[in-house]
Formats: structure tokens, sequence, C-alpha cells
């Protein structure tokens, strides 16, 4: 950061740090002490959309990386694209197993990353519920390198349950870098593993 930025007030983007998503696992079990809320075992990655062969290539790479188990009972991973141009990856694995979902998500990450592709990832994903069936997700923000939590009400309105976000905020804030800055805590409505 120069002189001139620091007085136009300027700041240095944070710089990306995937290996933050390995502290999930020890947050889960944190959140589900504190909540209730246990890991559903579904996970995914959004990135905006990419044309191109090479992206293509890429995009059968992740695929077939994260589909290498699957003749031993493991479940596919699914593309999909949301009403707002996104794509996303879906990843699943037994709910009790969330360390190998994380290492799936940053896999991905790390291979778009490293593929050129890095400025096109926006978030992952990791799905949470509780007993009483309502959802939460703790939303990892590429470019912040940092989570929020995202409590959708249930039903098909698209209205946020705050007060649990804050409280969620409380319980995980030793546990992972929780995103400072409410604003930027977006709704990920209809996300692929929530």
């Amino acid at each position: 950061m120069g002189l001139l930025d620091a007085i136009l007030g300027r700041s240095k983007p944070v710089r990306p740090d995937l290996d933050q998503l390995f502290a999930v696992p020890s947050a889960a079990l944190t959140l589900q002490a504190a909540t209730g809320f246990t890991p559903t075992g579904r996970g995914s990655v959004c990135f905006a959309g990419v044309e191109g062969g090479g992206f293509a290539r890429l995009q059968e790479d992740v695929r077939e990386l994260l589909d290498a188990d699957t003749e031993r009972g493991g479940i596919p991973v699914e593309f999909s694209r949301d009403a707002y141009g996104y794509s996303w990856l879906l990843a699943r694995h037994p709910a009790d197993d969330s360390a190998a979902l994380v290492n799936d998500l940053h896999a991905v990450n790390t291979l778009l990353q490293d593929g050129g592709f890095g400025p096109h990832l926006l978030c992952s994903l990791i799905g949470f519920r509780d007993a009483e069936g309502r959802a939460l997700a703790l939303v990892y923000l590429y470019k912040r390198g940092t989570f929020y939590p995202f409590a959708p009400l249930p039903g098909d309105v698209e209205k946020r349950d705050n007060q649990l976000e804050l409280q969620v905020r409380g319980v995980l804030g030793d546990d992972l870098r929780v995103e400072k800055d409410l604003s930027r805590w977006f709704p990920v409505w209809g996300a692929p593993g929530l």
C-alpha cells in the first residue's frame, strides 16, 4: 500500500486464506454444544460464471477429483446455476464427517484459485440444521477471508432470523474469523447445501 492510498483512505484488500475452512469442524462442535445445530453433510462453492475451454477443463478436473470415491459409495458432486447466473458446486458427505466435506470445499477453492479463476470465487457454505428443522449456513467469503452465519426463516419467504445469526456470531467468535461488517452478510437464498 502506497502513501497515496493511505492519504485517500484506501485499504489493501484482505488476501484469501483458504486454510480458514479447516476451522469449521471444530467450530461445528462448538455450534452444536451451544445451539443444537448439527452439520448436514452438505456444502457448496459459489463462483461467477465463466465461459471458455480452460474453465470447462478445470470444471471437469474438479468433478473427477471429487467423484473419485463414487465407486466406493461416495455421492457425486452436482453443478448448478442459480437465478442470478452464479454457478454452484454441491458436495455431500455423511453428516458426521464435516472434515471430509471441508476438504472437498477447500480442494475446489484451491483448484479454481490455482487455475487462475480466484477472482471469480465468491463464497463457500456449510449447511447445518437443528432438531426443529431450522436451516443455518456458515458462509465463507472468499475475497474477505471471513465467515458469517446465514439463517433463513422457514417457508418460501425471503426473510432471515437475525437474532439467530447474531447468536451464532457470538458463539463462534473464538473459533472462526467472523466478518465484522454486517453489511457483508449477504443472503444466499436457495443456495445448494443449505
